[in-house]
């Protein structure tokens, strides 16, 4: 019987690379770095979504006083248990444009760089965005980050949720943060159970919180809390209240 010689299966080409050539090293680490810059603005925004409906359980600020004096005070309140009085004193007193800046008030930066100061140019959004997400201090990398993220808190919170994120994680006096905690420490009572002049009082610390007490003013700072409760009536009624009232 003849024998039947089958053809040989012929090995198939090693397949070249589908990656093609490699990168060269620089291109790999510009890869690698907007890679990580991408990373990191994606978890900053989902960061920001998030604190935008859950309240910050401590933050960078609140870490290192812990540190440095061993406790803090802290007691979150809700917007619903805070005086509308004393939203009012704080939006006088640290932002009267509040309702009317999508989280830079121009004017007030225009007028604090010509008369050379600095204080008076951050809003309430941007003092947020410090004191919930970053670190305090003057470095460039800090304010650029500022920039960057306060219109995103703008375009994700609303005025409302902004204001009650700050009053309840902003230092009123050494290691007591939020309203609630300020107003039982200086006062004895809850932040829904101020009076006019204590939630201006209140209000008038927030500039140097660890250099004026709410409960012993000089008379400076009494004066100033006159100016406060002034302001707070005056937004009130033309309507720089309404974003967070109602």
């Amino acid at each position: 019987m003849a024998k039947i010689n089958t053809p040989r299966k012929k090995k198939a080409p090693a397949r070249r690379a589908a990656t093609g050539p490699a990168l060269p090293l620089r291109a790999r680490v510009k890869l690698w770095l907007v890679r990580g810059i991408g990373g990191i603005g994606a978890g900053l925004l989902l960061w920001i979504i998030a604190y935008g409906f859950l309240n910050p359980p401590i933050t960078p600020y609140m870490i290192g006083e812990r540190r440095i004096l061993g406790d803090i005070e802290r007691e979150w309140a809700p917007t619903e248990r805070i005086s509308p009085m004393l939203l009012r004193s704080v939006v006088a007193a640290e932002d009267a444009n509040f309702c009317s800046h999508w989280g830079f008030d121009v004017a007030a930066i225009r007028s604090a760089i010509e008369q050379g100061a600095d204080r008076g140019a951050s809003t309430i959004t941007q003092q947020v965005v410090k004191n919930a997400f970053l670190w305090h201090g003057r470095s460039w990398l800090r304010k650029a980050l500022e920039a960057g993220m306060t219109p995103v808190v703008e375009l994700f919170w609303s005025k409302r949720r902004i204001l009650e994120v700050y009053v309840n994680i902003a230092e009123f006096d050494e290691g007591i943060f939020g309203v609630e905690a300020a107003a039982r420490h200086h006062f004895g009572v809850g932040a829904d159970e101020v009076n006019d002049v204590q939630a201006a009082r209140l209000a008038m610390v927030l500039p140097a919180p660890k250099l004026r007490a709410a409960s012993a003013p000089t008379s400076a700072e009494r004066r100033r809390t006159a100016a406060i409760i002034d302001g707070a009536n005056t937004i009130a009624r033309d309507g720089r209240a309404a974003c967070f009232e109602g």
